[in-house]
């Protein structure tokens, strides 16, 4: 067959319609996250499979995308390093350990959300931190290392000093926010209290006997970021279309959760099987004022500065931006 006839066969095969098979940048997209309120932007664009509608309209093809919830922080960490996952979803704390640790090879994508943890009680007596006298019992998912840990040693120093951090360590106990919340409401244990968030907090709240004595917002100074997602420096460098279609899914998560709360909150429900709320639960607390699903880093700064003087990291950024990646620069970051 002469060169002349080949070129008019491939013509005519590409004015036929017939298209050439999309080139993925990788043969799979695996993510850690967790099934909590506050990655409710993660549970929308795995219900609605977003990120799969993504990475084919950027011409990546069919790749499969699969959600894997890990016992720990340090086995999501684990399998991020060995090339194993490509996105992992987790509280700010534990990420600016993690970013200290690997000297610049992770960093933040988008946060995902600002909200409050609540440190609430059932003894009355109980008012504010000052009010522990040595014998109580606070519930934190993790001792010392977990978001909720960093909070309220920053509390210890913000109101005794910074030489007074681990004032209140001796005093938690580890239990998942779930296990914490049952041990809590039952009040036929030793569990005085839960550091927590929502929607733990809207459960707890509802009985009369428990009260919030900590907001942490008070202790930051204003709203700050709780969850985020975060990535290597090497696969985003590898990856570009990959990472940029994950950005678009996580967005459009962001809109139906902003313009569709009860859509959003069907979806929590449907799958947290949460059944100790109804889609009017939901949806009170995801319009909460205090409550705010974002992509922009808020208050990170905060932890970092007080995590680095008591010694926790070694390595601090010298600014917020440091520690994410470049889309998220142009916002009003802190």
């Amino acid at each position: 067959m002469t060169k002349i006839k080949i070129a008019s066969l491939v013509i005519g095969s590409l004015v036929a319609g017939l298209v050439i098979p999309a080139k993925a940048e990788v043969s799979k997209i695996a993510l850690a996250d967790q099934q909590s309120l506050a990655f409710l932007p993660t549970m929308v664009m795995k219900h609605e499979k977003l990120l799969e509608a993504e990475v084919k309209k950027a011409g990546l093809g069919d790749v499969p995308v699969s959600w894997h919830t890990f016992a720990g922080g340090n086995s999501a960490t684990d399998a991020m390093l060995a090339g194993e996952l490509q996105f992992a979803f987790s509280g700010i704390t534990p990420f600016i350990t993690l970013w200290s640790k690997s000297n610049g090879k992770v960093k933040g994508v988008v946060a995902t959300s600002s909200q409050p943890e609540y440190l609430n009680c059932r003894d009355p007596g109980l008012k504010s931190v000052r009010d522990f006298k040595g014998t109580e019992k606070i519930v934190v998912p993790a001792i010392k290392v977990s978001t909720q840990a960093v909070f309220l040693q920053m509390e210890a120093a913000r109101i005794w000093g910074d030489a007074q951090y681990e004032r209140l360590d001796p005093l938690t106990v580890a239990m998942s926010q779930a296990d914490g919340s049952v041990a809590l409401l039952s009040g036929n244990n030793e569990i005085t209290c839960s550091f927590t968030s929502q929607p733990f907090t809207y459960v707890q709240l509802k009985r009369p006997d428990i009260h919030t004595i900590l907001n942490s917002f008070d202790t930051l100074g204003g709203p700050a970021t709780l969850t985020m997602a975060w990535t290597t420096t090497d696969f985003k460098e590898k990856n570009p279309k990959t990472y940029a279609a994950f950005l678009a899914a996580y967005k459009k998560a962001l809109d139906i959760i902003h313009n569709e709360k009860p859509r959003a909150a069907k979806i929590y429900l449907t799958l947290s099987k949460d059944k100790s709320l109804t889609e009017d639960d939901v949806v009170k607390i995801i319009s909460d004022p205090q409550i705010a699903f974002v992509e922009t880093p808020e208050n990170t700064m905060k932890s970092v500065l007080f995590m680095k003087k008591v010694g926790r990291i070694k390595a601090a950024p010298a600014s917020w931006k440091d520690m994410w990646f470049e889309n998220v620069h142009h916002l009003k970051g802190s």
